[in-house]
Protein backbone atom coordinates (compact mmCIF):
# COMPACT_ATOMS: atom_id res chain seq x y z
CA UNK A 1 0.00 0.00 0.00
CA UNK A 2 1.41 3.47 -0.74
CA UNK A 3 0.85 6.71 0.66
CA UNK A 4 0.36 10.12 -1.49
CA UNK A 5 2.56 13.08 -2.18
CA UNK A 6 0.76 16.55 -1.70
CA UNK A 7 0.60 16.32 -5.26
CA UNK A 8 -1.33 12.68 -6.01
CA UNK A 9 1.60 10.68 -6.47
CA UNK A 10 1.69 7.46 -5.10
CA UNK A 11 4.60 6.79 -2.14
CA UNK A 12 5.87 4.16 -1.30
CA UNK A 13 5.26 3.35 2.29
CA UNK A 14 8.49 2.20 2.85
CA UNK A 15 9.88 5.56 1.72
CA UNK A 16 7.08 7.16 4.03
CA UNK A 17 8.71 4.92 6.83
CA UNK A 18 12.17 5.97 6.46
CA UNK A 19 11.95 9.29 6.26
CA UNK A 20 9.84 9.07 9.68
CA UNK A 21 11.96 6.62 11.40
CA UNK A 22 15.62 7.56 10.27
CA UNK A 23 15.75 10.96 12.49
CA UNK A 24 14.47 8.73 15.60
CA UNK A 25 16.55 6.02 14.94
CA UNK A 26 19.76 8.44 14.13
CA UNK A 27 19.15 10.58 17.29
CA UNK A 28 18.36 7.52 19.68
CA UNK A 29 20.31 5.20 18.47
CA UNK A 30 22.82 7.30 16.31
CA UNK A 31 22.47 4.58 13.18
CA UNK A 32 20.75 4.78 9.68
CA UNK A 33 17.95 2.72 8.94
CA UNK A 34 19.91 2.43 5.98
CA UNK A 35 22.59 0.88 7.81
CA UNK A 36 20.38 -1.78 9.28
CA UNK A 37 18.71 -2.85 5.98
CA UNK A 38 22.25 -3.45 3.95
CA UNK A 39 23.46 -5.38 7.28
CA UNK A 40 23.53 -8.48 5.24
CA UNK A 41 25.49 -6.73 2.44
CA UNK A 42 27.97 -5.14 5.07
CA UNK A 43 27.76 -8.97 7.54
CA UNK A 44 27.12 -11.34 5.18
CA UNK A 45 24.48 -13.70 5.62
CA UNK A 46 26.12 -16.12 8.18
CA UNK A 47 26.13 -13.17 10.38
CA UNK A 48 23.41 -11.28 9.44
CA UNK A 49 20.84 -13.63 10.49
CA UNK A 50 22.91 -13.88 14.20
CA UNK A 51 24.05 -10.35 14.37
CA UNK A 52 21.78 -6.94 13.83
CA UNK A 53 23.56 -3.31 14.54
CA UNK A 54 22.22 -2.03 17.38
CA UNK A 55 23.71 1.92 18.51
CA UNK A 56 26.88 3.58 17.30
CA UNK A 57 28.35 5.69 20.36
CA UNK A 58 30.10 8.49 19.30
CA UNK A 59 32.52 9.78 21.72
CA UNK A 60 32.24 13.07 23.63
CA UNK A 61 33.63 16.36 22.71
CA UNK A 62 34.43 18.12 25.03
CA UNK A 63 34.89 21.61 23.11
CA UNK A 64 33.80 21.66 19.35
CA UNK A 65 37.41 22.40 18.34
CA UNK A 66 38.61 18.59 20.00
CA UNK A 67 39.89 16.50 16.92
CA UNK A 68 37.51 13.98 15.41
CA UNK A 69 37.57 10.33 17.16
CA UNK A 70 35.95 7.07 15.12
CA UNK A 71 32.70 5.95 17.17
CA UNK A 72 31.73 2.30 18.92
CA UNK A 73 29.57 0.29 16.42
CA UNK A 74 27.83 -2.02 19.23
CA UNK A 75 26.49 -5.38 17.85
CA UNK A 76 23.72 -7.18 19.35
CA UNK A 77 24.58 -10.95 18.47
CA UNK A 78 23.52 -14.85 19.78
CA UNK A 79 25.83 -17.35 21.09
CA UNK A 80 28.53 -18.73 19.16
CA UNK A 81 27.83 -15.58 16.66
CA UNK A 82 29.88 -13.56 19.15
CA UNK A 83 32.99 -15.67 17.88
CA UNK A 84 32.59 -15.45 14.31
CA UNK A 85 31.88 -11.66 14.98
CA UNK A 86 34.82 -11.23 17.22
CA UNK A 87 37.25 -12.67 14.25
CA UNK A 88 35.39 -10.56 11.35
CA UNK A 89 35.55 -6.85 13.38
CA UNK A 90 38.31 -5.54 11.00
CA UNK A 91 36.22 -6.17 7.97
CA UNK A 92 33.34 -5.44 9.41
CA UNK A 93 34.56 -2.06 10.26
CA UNK A 94 35.90 -1.46 7.28
CA UNK A 95 32.55 -2.18 4.78
CA UNK A 96 30.47 -0.02 7.73
CA UNK A 97 33.08 3.07 7.22
CA UNK A 98 32.66 2.24 3.06
CA UNK A 99 28.85 2.51 3.34
CA UNK A 100 29.00 5.65 5.65
CA UNK A 101 31.65 7.16 3.20
CA UNK A 102 34.06 7.88 6.44
CA UNK A 103 36.19 6.59 9.01
CA UNK A 104 33.05 6.71 11.33
CA UNK A 105 33.90 3.45 13.55
CA UNK A 106 37.09 2.79 15.23
CA UNK A 107 35.79 -0.12 17.05
CA UNK A 108 33.11 -2.57 17.64
CA UNK A 109 31.12 -3.50 20.68
CA UNK A 110 29.66 -6.74 21.08
CA UNK A 111 26.46 -7.29 23.35
CA UNK A 112 25.02 -10.75 23.66
CA UNK A 113 21.35 -11.40 23.74
CA UNK A 114 18.60 -12.63 21.53
CA UNK A 115 18.78 -10.97 17.97
CA UNK A 116 14.90 -11.42 16.30
CA UNK A 117 15.39 -11.59 12.37
CA UNK A 118 12.70 -11.49 10.20
CA UNK A 119 12.45 -13.85 7.41
CA UNK A 120 12.31 -12.15 4.13
CA UNK A 121 10.48 -13.18 1.32
CA UNK A 122 12.11 -16.98 -0.74
CA UNK A 123 14.52 -15.96 -3.08
CA UNK A 124 13.02 -16.54 -6.73
CA UNK A 125 14.44 -19.36 -8.44
CA UNK A 126 15.72 -18.39 -11.58
CA UNK A 127 16.34 -19.83 -14.82
CA UNK A 128 19.59 -20.86 -16.65
CA UNK A 129 20.46 -17.98 -19.23
CA UNK A 130 20.37 -18.62 -23.32
CA UNK A 131 23.90 -18.63 -24.51
CA UNK A 132 22.18 -15.14 -26.42
CA UNK A 133 21.64 -14.28 -23.43
CA UNK A 134 25.32 -15.40 -21.64
CA UNK A 135 26.23 -13.17 -24.54
CA UNK A 136 24.73 -10.13 -24.29
CA UNK A 137 25.39 -9.34 -20.51
CA UNK A 138 29.28 -10.04 -20.99
CA UNK A 139 29.27 -7.68 -24.08
CA UNK A 140 27.37 -4.68 -21.63
CA UNK A 141 29.56 -5.61 -18.77
CA UNK A 142 32.96 -5.92 -21.20
CA UNK A 143 34.22 -2.48 -20.91
CA UNK A 144 33.88 -1.90 -17.02
CA UNK A 145 37.75 -1.68 -15.71
CA UNK A 146 36.93 -2.96 -12.32
CA UNK A 147 37.18 -6.53 -11.87
CA UNK A 148 34.68 -6.36 -8.92
CA UNK A 149 32.34 -3.95 -10.03
CA UNK A 150 31.88 -5.90 -13.44
CA UNK A 151 31.62 -9.30 -11.38
CA UNK A 152 28.93 -7.39 -9.29
CA UNK A 153 27.18 -6.46 -12.88
CA UNK A 154 26.99 -9.30 -14.25
CA UNK A 155 25.53 -11.31 -11.33
CA UNK A 156 23.15 -8.44 -10.92
CA UNK A 157 22.12 -8.51 -14.92
CA UNK A 158 21.61 -12.93 -14.66
CA UNK A 159 19.49 -12.38 -11.72
CA UNK A 160 17.67 -10.06 -13.35
CA UNK A 161 17.48 -12.01 -17.38
CA UNK A 162 16.89 -15.11 -14.75
CA UNK A 163 13.92 -14.03 -13.40
CA UNK A 164 11.80 -12.65 -16.87
CA UNK A 165 10.47 -15.77 -18.27
CA UNK A 166 11.60 -16.83 -21.54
Amino acid sequence: MAGRTSYGNPVPVSDLATKILDPVLRKRAGISIGLVQSWEEIAGSRLANRTRPEKIQWPRRMHEDDPFEPAVLVIACEGMAALHLQHETSEIIKRVNAFLGFNAIGRIKIVQKPVMTTKGRPRPTLRPLTADEKAKLSVAVGSIEDDGLRASLEKLGASVLGEKKS
